[in-house]
């Protein structure tokens, strides 16, 4: 796969692809972003505690919003073709709207629902990065 291909990625991807090759990868840049902006004195992180509760507060410097906007493209395009894999469209990205929940239902979408088997309206299976199952005998003479 090359930078072109995973910065827009089309068709379908399984769950390995996704998991493997955008989350954690996006996920790990964005925990380097904010500590390099934390490191560096750009961004604030707060804590506060009571003996109810207890809350934090980050603010972004400028790394985390460079990596933040750069990496928006491949995060949606990757999300997209895990849905189109389960013969869902992009609509579904409409999730994201709802508060606190909507980005849940994505990563559940995405990241555990398997995809549809054969082909559908958005392509064949991925097959570049499945295992394959090992031919075993079916019966022992």
């Amino acid at each position: 796969m090359n930078i072109a291909q995973w910065y827009v990625s089309r068709g379908r991807i399984t769950r390995r692809t996704f998991w493997l090759y955008y989350v954690l990868p996006l996920a790990l840049l964005g925990i380097l972003a904010s500590v390099a902006d934390l490191a560096m004195g750009f961004a604030e992180l707060e804590t506060t505690t009571t003996a109810s509760s207890a809350s934090a507060w980050y603010s972004m410097g400028p790394i985390s919003i460079a990596v933040t906007v750069l990496t928006l493209v491949p995060s949606i395009s990757s999300t997209v073709t895990r849905l189109h894999d389960q013969d869902k469209s992009a609509v579904w990205l409409l999730f994201l709207l709802l508060p606190m929940i909507g980005w849940l239902v994505l990563l559940v979408l995405a990241g555990f629902i398997p995809g549809t088997p054969g082909h559908n309206k958005y392509g064949p299976p991925p097959v570049g990065d499945r295992v394959q199952e090992p031919g075993y005998p079916t019966s022992y003479s």
